[in-house]
């Protein structure tokens, strides 16, 4: 598969706190990959780093041609309460992710409006389209946001903790999507939740400062213990899961 993004040697961090250190990456077309690590470890400023909202300190971060301008990658960051505060609709706000390519004084076009309708169908947004944003359940308003990060047919789509607000009645929903996302772009995910999102990611790159990069779903206590990833994996029912022994 041709790569999208190539990361070499890169170090990143905030002022003088180095939080990425000698990063070696590369994603794919097709790629969906599980970002997991601590809390702290750089999960979020990897990202932050393919946006181009925060500079290297060192290293390269090389995009393919289709991404050069970073106008297809899509974005779906970490949510809070005050997401849902503002007097819009979920039509508005899956139409404002085609904002980003605009001017400020750039009208929205016939077409702009037929492919937020298309997202919405695909979605399954339809009987809420009119619908404020406060009376959406977590389900509604995770697969809205998601709509706003794919509007623009990106190639790559970053989603920063996505689950954090999925309820259970959308969650096989909401993976269902990504799927079929998958068929047509690169996702990149981080999660805290490894049991749940080990069966729907192809690979997995656990972060802590460093990015140790596994070809695979399946991933075992002794495999994060040498990539120096100290999660724990937690899970319900009958996913297989381990629980890890504490690291110091």
């Amino acid at each position: 598969m041709a790569s999208l993004i190539e990361i070499s040697s890169l170090s990143a961090g905030y002022e003088s706190n180095i939080v990425l250190v000698d990063i070696n990456f590369s994603i794919c077309e097709n790629d969906f990959i599980g970002v997991i690590g601590p809390n702290g470890g750089g999960k979020t400023t990897l990202l932050k780093v393919i946006l181009g909202l925060l500079k290297p300190f060192s290293g390269t971060i090389v995009f393919n041609e289709d991404l050069l301008k970073r106008t297809r990658i899509g974005y779906l960051p970490q949510m809070s309460a005050g997401d849902i505060s503002f007097p819009v609709t979920v039509f508005d706000v899956i139409l404002s992710g085609l904002m980003i390519n605009k001017s400020v004084v750039a009208r929205i076009t016939a077409e702009d409006r037929k492919k937020a309708e298309n997202v919405i169908g695909e979605l399954g947004l339809g009987g809420i389209k009119k619908s404020p944003l406060n009376e959406l359940s977590g389900g509604q308003l995770q697969r809205m946001f998601l709509g706003r990060a794919i509007i623009g047919s990106p190639a790559l789509l970053l989603l920063d903790e996505p689950d954090n607000f999925v309820d259970a009645t959308f969650e096989n929903d909401f993976y269902q999507k990504l799927h079929d996302l998958n068929e047509r772009m690169a996702i990149l995910m981080v999660s805290h939740d490894v049991g749940t999102i080990s069966s729907h990611v192809k690979s997995f790159a656990c972060v802590n400062r460093k990015l140790h990069y596994h070809p695979s779903p399946e991933i075992t206590n002794e495999q994060l213990s040498s990539y120096d990833c100290p999660i724990q994996l937690v899970t319900h029912g009958r996913i297989p899961h381990t629980v890890l022994e504490k690291h110091d």
